[in-house]
């Protein structure tokens, strides 16, 4: 009986060890798991805090025009989007100078010079705008593929300057805006065609993949502005969340721990369109211009906020004067809302927090861009008739339209950086 006891008891001890150990082990994994989940931005409650559990609020801009131009940002308007921009270049001065002139305007808009400047203004955040044809083998302001060389090379310079960077796919496959800023064509095909939903989750995935274990990437803003109010008709409204989700799904395959950022309808201002949240990593934007900065304007998103406990950002505002600026930021600190204003560079303008001066010559491409186009008769009229468009002198003007907008030649709009509240 001694015998047995002794023999007992040894197994036991050895049974109580080894629980001991395993306890053990697998509080070290946990510890392992949490010390890697805190190497991300994370979200909780209606917070979103820094990777050491700092309460974080997100201010910063958007690099508006420069992955993704804007015709009402190079002073055109009825040729408004990077395509049409593009074919009237084309039109212009040829192929190949048209790609040269983009490789110059892209390697030379935003540089290091600019994210280092903006770190020093006190923001923490930078939104990126991108078309989802510059990660594709489309053609895209004369190459294909070539998207990823600048998102790395802007995610480096914000991890050597302590930035986040927020991705933001400006422009879907098939068009999540129907309209010049989405780079589509003239309706959101998105909502409704299988093959492009198909594609933009591939996309997204693959993003996703790429930038997994990047902790200056901020997260993924899966679609801007989508279904403007012209498609009212439509009812496409009940399909933004469902593909919402189907995204969202793509993602969490390959990356569970970026913060995924989910904008309302009709120019992102409509939040009626969400149930409540269906991923516990979510950020809702919405976006604001040209209304009265007061409470009632903001309502709607703090009390969304409120119901399901979860942060909002305000992705876009701004072109408007410095006092509304000014009035408008206070009114999001006072309500704790997170924001990145729209954009930052702009020629000519003092609606951003740079500026930079526009070619003496520009007017006569403006001129040519924003006539009558529409047939090839046209073309030739018009580049027969119009003085100041040879192709060198298109040439010269757009070379000095890149130098102008390099940082060392641009300088800050005082009184809208002080409206932002920049140091």
């Amino acid at each position: 009986m001694d015998v047995n006891f002794k023999l007992w008891s040894q197994i036991n001890l050895i049974i109580m060890k080894m629980k001991t150990w395993i306890l053990l082990i697998v509080i070290l994994m946990a510890t392992a798991c949490q010390e890697t989940e805190k190497n991300y931005v994370f979200v909780k409650g209606k917070n979103i805090y820094s990777a050491q559990g700092e309460l974080l609020r997100l201010k910063g801009v958007n690099l508006g025009n420069w992955l993704m131009p804007e015709g009402y940002m190079f002073k055109l308007n009825d040729c408004n989007s990077p395509r049409k921009i593009d074919q009237a270049i084309r039109e212009l001065i040829g192929n190949s100078a048209t790609t040269a002139f983009w490789d110059s305007y892209l390697d030379n808009y935003i540089t290091e010079a600019d994210i280092k400047w903006l770190s020093e203004t006190g923001i923490n955040t930078i939104r990126l705008p991108f078309d989802y044809r510059l990660l594709t083998h489309d053609d895209y302001l004369g190459r294909n593929m070539h998207g990823y060389k600048y998102l790395d090379k802007t995610i480096e310079w914000c991890e050597k300057y302590d930035l986040y960077v927020l991705l933001d796919m400006h422009g879907a496959p098939g068009g999540q805006s129907g309209d010049n800023i989405d780079n589509s064509d003239g309706f959101p095909w998105l909502m409704v065609d299988e093959g492009m939903k198909q594609q933009v989750c591939i996309i997204w995935q693959e993003i996703a993949k790429r930038y997994a274990n990047n902790t200056t990437v901020l997260g993924y803003n899966l679609l801007n502005e989508p279904i403007p109010h012209y498609f009212e008709k439509d009812n496409l409204k009940s399909n933004l969340e469902p593909l919402y989700k189907r995204i969202t799904k793509a993602i969490r395959e390959v990356d569970k721990n970026h913060i995924v950022f989910l904008g309302g309808a009709v120019w992102e201002t409509d939040f009626s369109v969400f149930s409540e949240p269906f991923d516990d990593k979510l950020v809702y934007t919405f976006h604001k211009y040209w209304m009265p900065p007061v409470q009632e304007e903001i309502k709607e998103y703090v009390d969304f906020r409120d119901k399901y406990n979860v942060p909002i950002l305000m992705g876009e505002s701004g072109e408007n004067e410095d006092e509304w600026i000014k009035e408008f930021r206070e009114l999001l600190d006072k309500n704790v809302i997170h924001w990145t204003f729209w954009p930052y560079k702009k020629m000519d303008n003092t609606r951003s927090p740079m500026n930079f001066t526009k070619p003496d010559t520009y007017n006569n491409f403006t001129l040519y861009a924003e006539s009558d186009r529409s047939s090839f008769s046209k073309i030739r009229a018009l580049k027969d008739s119009l003085e100041g468009i040879k192709p060198e002198e298109i040439k010269a003007l757009l070379n000095q339209f890149v130098e102008n907008s390099k940082f060392e030649n641009c300088y800050p709009n005082k009184g809208y950086c002080d409206a932002l509240g920049f140091n």
